[in-house]
């Protein structure tokens, strides 16, 4: 006689879409420098941002294990993204699309090689990194989990900066202006944002839980 499966978590399931989904914008939305104040920062923190409360909120949720193998499965969206995005750049474009389109196309989605690999070391490192420290805070915290997030995440934003943009551009432009720029913006977005992100996510996943076990 078969074992029925065991319900299926719904908080993991819709988080982990949408982590996926995150996995792939982020590299888009980095195309674009946006201006916070005084500072210029590549759009692509705000999806890392999400990338970092969602893999904390699911290591609250389901632990650390089930965190850590959501960041190694994101690999797969991340690789398969930047596949195809070279296949259809080595596509021929058809004639009649929009002529402006033609040329931004390639600059909007087309990274170099170096980036590409800059962007997996990254990932894979800051957000592993993010999963073990918030697990580890769980003994001093408590139940304060907007705390361990917010340490988690400004540690692990800290290192996805230096790597990403040492892999990037050392020995082409001068980095540590560019890397003071994006580690003040991450600590400041890290202390104001998370706290409240990941407060909010853990009660909807709790939320959404609690309607399966019903």
């Amino acid at each position: 006689m078969d074992t029925p499966a065991p319900p299926l978590s719904r908080s993991l399931f819709a988080f982990s879409v949408f982590y996926g989904g995150m996995v792939c914008i982020a590299g888009v939305l980095g195309v674009k420098q946006v201006a916070l104040g005084p500072l210029a920062v590549e759009a692509g923190i705000f999806a890392f941002l999400l990338l970092v409360v969602m893999s904390s909120a699911i290591a609250e949720l389901h632990g650390q294990k089930i965190a850590t193998a959501l960041v190694r499965i994101g690999f797969v969206p991340l690789v398969m993204s930047a596949l195809l995005i070279q296949v259809v750049l080595a596509l021929p474009h058809d004639p009649g699309m929009y002529p402006p389109a033609i040329d931004a196309f390639p600059i909007v989605v087309g990274q170099s090689a170096r980036m590409m690999i800059a962007g997996l070391i990254s990932y894979g490192t800051s957000q592993t990194l993010n999963v073990y420290i918030f697990d580890r805070l769980r003994s001093n915290t408590g139940r304060l989990v907007w705390l361990r997030g917010m340490i988690a995440s400004i540690v692990s934003q800290i290192v996805d900066t230096v790597l990403f943009i040492t892999i990037s551009f050392y020995g082409e432009r001068p980095i540590l202006a560019l890397m003071e720029g994006q580690m003040l913006t991450k600590v400041v977005l890290s202390i104001v944002l998370v706290p409240f992100l990941i407060t909010g996510f853990v009660a909807i996943g709790r939320r959404l839980d609690r309607g399966v076990s019903q």
